[in-house]
């Protein structure tokens, strides 16, 4: 047995143990030196490749450890919280020559015994089945998706009816849509599940579904001014400080992402296909024309850039959908190429000596206040998609024009 190998196995048990215990005290957390040089930020395809398993496998190793973060639902081996950090794994697999990733993957799935979370309508307890569908693919078969499949089949059984208004989650009743595609998160956390859901099984029904809960989110939340998503109805009327409208980055970045993910899956010629790529241009646009000067994007998307601090969730995952986008050959190169290289380097930036990835924005539903030691395993998981996306782009190498 080789050592990655054995690291490898080690790693996958460690994390099995921690994601069934019970609440544990936190590992302690190495003190760190300093982030990435700014001369050494990489953008090669090897060495992005490199810094991204270098910050997937410090997540892992504290979530081995039981650092889980400080809350509770951060445990929650079939939550969001973990659940966005396992659908990066899904793209660090493919891309890395380490067998760990996809173990990872595989082992969670087994030991949630293919279940999605406990709420069966809610988006956030979906996210973590996309997962799966790439443990189908390797070797564990239709027994992977068989309980999402049967979830699935319950919800379409008896569709939620809800209005989308959005209420406090502190008054009596909480949100009181969430059994529907009320909030901006959702569009990362649902639909790629149900348009996968289709592709594999050839049933038009979840795609058929997944299609029509996006356009009645997006007809909802999306400001067609600022080409954003709003959180959720709660934040129609809000305003900054400036009174500018209050857009949250990684809201907006749960969106974009989720978006490309979703385009993915259809196939050309899709009308739905079709819609869901003029929003992303729309928001691509809009993304990159307030990009701040020093390559991240403001918590509050449109706040004063000058004052605005650093955060890598949403830089993450705008990071990521825009190179997706330009790979997909949906945006153009040229145009937003310097917009990716500047997030890209901001990212590795936030990645401190040890691995560990900063400037992350804790749970939130709305702009907050961030600093350089916060992490979480979605800002991973942005962080990790963003590096895949960038290595397909292998950015160091010169663009070839083809001939017409």
């Amino acid at each position: 047995m080789t050592l990655r190998l054995l690291k490898s196995t080690i790693f996958c048990f460690a994390v099995l143990t921690a994601s069934q215990a019970s609440a544990q005290t936190p590992a302690p957390v190495p003190e760190t030196a300093r982030a990435v040089a700014a001369n050494a930020i990489p953008f090669d395809r090897k060495r992005v490749i490199a810094l991204a398993e270098k910050a997937a496998d410090y997540q892992i190793a504290a979530m081995a450890g039981g650092d889980l973060q400080f809350k509770k639902e951060m445990g929650n081996p079939t939550g969001w919280v973990q659940g966005a950090f396992f659908v990066s794994l899904i793209d660090l697999a493919d891309r890395s020559d380490a067998p760990i990733y996809g173990q990872l993957i595989r082992a969670r799935g087994k030991a949630n015994g293919w279940a999605l979370g406990p709420r069966l309508y809610h988006a956030d307890d979906h996210v973590i089945g996309q997962s799966y569908f790439w443990a189908a693919r390797h070797g564990d078969g239709e027994v992977a998706l068989k309980p999402m499949r049967d979830s699935f089949d319950k919800i379409l059984a008896a569709p939620s009816t809800v209005d989308l208004k959005h209420g406090e989650y502190t008054a009596p009743g909480g949100a009181g849509c969430d059994t529907r595609w009320c909030w901006a998160d959702a569009i990362f956390m649902a639909p790629a599940a149900w348009l996968e859901m289709s592709k594999v099984t050839g049933d038009p029904k979840y795609a058929a579904f997944a299609k029509s809960e996006f356009r009645a989110v997006t007809e909802y939340l999306f400001d067609k001014d600022e080409h954003l998503y709003y959180r959720d109805s709660r934040f129609f009327d809000r305003r900054g400080p400036n009174g500018e409208k209050v857009f949250w980055s990684r809201g907006d970045g749960w969106v974009l992402a989720g978006l490309a993910r979703m385009i993915a899956l259809l196939p050309e010629g899709d009308p739905d296909r079709a819609y869901m790529v003029g929003v992303f241009k729309q928001m691509a646009a809009k993304i990159k024309a307030i990009q701040k000067a020093d390559g991240y994007w403001a918590p509050s998307l449109l706040a004063d850039p000058k004052t605005a601090l650093p955060e890598s969730s949403g830089t993450g995952f705008y990071t990521y959908a825009l190179a997706w986008g330009v790979k997909a050959g949906i945006l153009d190169r040229k145009a937003y190429e310097p917009s990716i290289r500047k997030g890209w380097a901001a990212l590795a930036r936030s990645v401190h000596a040890d691995g560990r990835l900063g400037y992350v924005q804790q749970v939130s539903d709305r702009p907050d206040s961030v600093g350089w030691d916060d992490t979480q395993f979605y800002g991973v998981g942005a962080f990790v998609l963003a590096a895949t996306a960038v290595a397909d782009l292998d950015l160091d190498k010169p663009v070839v024009k083809k001939k017409r």
